[in-house]
């Protein structure tokens, strides 16, 4: 009897244990920043999580952000160019103009697509090399490569 009141006394906390969940704590977030952003050049590698596809003689859209954020780049047919902001985790260029180009319909479609996602406030995520702009109607793929 003695030996069974035992067996149970220890077997209880095992079977508690074993019933219990584990809380995740919640992953940390850390906002982007200014030089999070800077001294790089981004390429674009991704438009709403699909690879990006180039007809010859077109090349990827890009964005280069000074130390101020200034902003710079190429949009698919025309540069472009504008002052960035941050705010909450925010990215958007405020006035940005551009050249006045005009390129067949696939490089023009994509330039409406990367402007429009520039030029709206989007949610900005740096994971590893790569900057998601995450817009209203879009989400941008950028690839980071050094400024030469």
């Amino acid at each position: 009897m003695i030996k069974k009141r035992y067996l149970t006394a220890l077997a209880l906390p095992v079977i508690l244990a074993a019933c219990s969940t584990t809380v995740k704590q919640p992953v940390e977030t850390t906002m982007i920043s200014a030089n999070d952003l800077a001294t790089h050049q981004w390429v674009l590698t991704k438009v709403d999580n699909k690879a990006l596809e180039l007809q010859q003689p077109f090349k990827a859209p890009t964005l280069q952000l000074n130390e101020e954020l200034g902003a710079s780049g190429h949009a698919g047919c025309n540069r472009y160019f504008g002052q960035a902001e941050l705010k909450d985790g925010k990215m958007r260029i405020e006035k940005m103009g551009m050249t006045m180009m005009a390129c067949q319909d696939p490089a023009m479609k994509l330039e409406h697509t990367v402007s429009s996602t520039l030029m709206e406030w989007s949610t900005a995520s740096i994971n590893g090399n790569e900057l998601s702009l995450t817009g209203a109607e879009h989400n941008l793929t950028f690839t980071r490569t050094d400024v030469k």
